[in-house]
């Protein structure tokens, strides 16, 4: 039985510089234009990582994902990614 929480149309920005959480939501469309984990990871690092910045930066992103078949009993699948510059 799949999880049915795995995907619930959120995503929560924290910044630890200012010490502050929001939460935002996506459209449907971003989630089935990119399905699983890595692939939305990778949307958000280059449509919002400014080009050329350091690695080692404030400015720079970590972002952890799910992917859609999170919870299910799919042999080999992973449960999320974690992607950064």
């Amino acid at each position: 039985m799949a999880n049915k929480d795995s995907y619930i149309g959120k995503i929560l920005r924290v910044d630890l510089t200012r010490g502050k959480l929001k939460t935002e939501i996506l459209e449907e469309n971003l989630y089935r234009k990119y399905l699983g984990g890595s692939s939305l990871a990778g949307y958000f690092l280059l449509n919002e990582l400014k080009k050329g910045i350091d690695p080692l930066s404030p400015e720079n992103m970590l972002v952890f994902t799910c992917s859609v078949i999170t919870g299910t009993p799919v042999p080999g699948a992973s449960r999320f990614t974690v992607a950064a510059k």
